[in-house]
Parts: C-alpha cells; sequence; structure tokens
C-alpha cells in the first residue's frame, strides 16, 4: 500500500466530525487550512491530536491535512486522533495492532443526553416543594 500516495480517514467524537487526508511529508499538519499550532491553542487537544503518530513513531513521515466540523475544540481533536488513527491503520497492518492495544481506534461513543420535558435538562429536575 505505500505506493498509493493520499490516504483518506473520517474520525468523529461528539457533534465533530474530522475529514484526514494523509500524505507522505515532513509531519507538517494543517487544520481546516490553518497551522495546526495555531488551531488547537489548548496544550492537552494539540497532544491529544498527536498520540497515533507518537505510537507508531511516523511524526515526520507524513503531511496531515483535516477538515474539521461541529462541535468543541477537544471534541473536534478527539474526532481528529480517531481520523488519523484510522488513516495510519490503512498505511500500515502492523500499526493497527499497537492502535488499538491504545484504543486509539474506538469510537467514543458518548455524547450529550437529551433534554427530557417536564424536567430542567437531561437529568436534573424543577425544584420540588411541599406548599
Amino acid at each position: 500500500m505505500e505506493n498509493m500516495t493520499i490516504i483518506s480517514a473520517l474520525g468523529r467524537r461528539k457533534e465533530s466530525v474530522a475529514r484526514i487526508r494523509l500524505i507522505p511529508g515532513k509531519g507538517g499538519i494543517l487544520v481546516n487550512r490553518r497551522p495546526f499550532e495555531k488551531y488547537f491553542l489548548r496544550e492537552t487537544d494539540r497532544i491529544i491530536v498527536q498520540q497515533p503518530l507518537v505510537v507508531t513513531n511516523t511524526q515526520v513521515k507524513y503531511d496531515i491535512k483535516a477538515n474539521l466540523r461541529g462541535g468543541g475544540l477537544t471534541g473536534q481533536a478527539g474526532a481528529m486522533r480517531l481520523g488519523i488513527a484510522r488513516a495510519l491503520s490503512q498505511v500500515d497492518p502492523e500499526a493497527k495492532d499497537v492502535l488499538r492495544k491504545h484504543g486509539f481506534l474506538t469510537r467514543d461513543p458518548r455524547a450529550k443526553e437529551r433534554k427530557k420535558y417536564g424536567q430542567k435538562g437531561a437529568r436534573k429536575r424543577f425544584q420540588w416543594t411541599k406548599r
């Protein structure tokens, strides 16, 4: 699969969707046409995004172009991590076992619970008064 130039993958987390393109290169990451450091200002989000690359030791092997939509920054970082992990597992089948072991190929199913009628939120009730 090394002769394929561009590998595409999709990652989702909460309301966020990340479309990832993996291109052989020198390790540059672009998010919505902006440098990755300018898009993810929080250090934890940057670490989350780079985890699959660090684990597979491919930080300087590929350029990544990501298109992110929906949700907040942390959700987008999680979606991007899943997308990168999926793309790397397409390129290198041996990396798939490592990524699976670290839990990067598992889609996090947690999402916002809907608000119920007769209640203040998803779980919180209106205050009860005796008199």
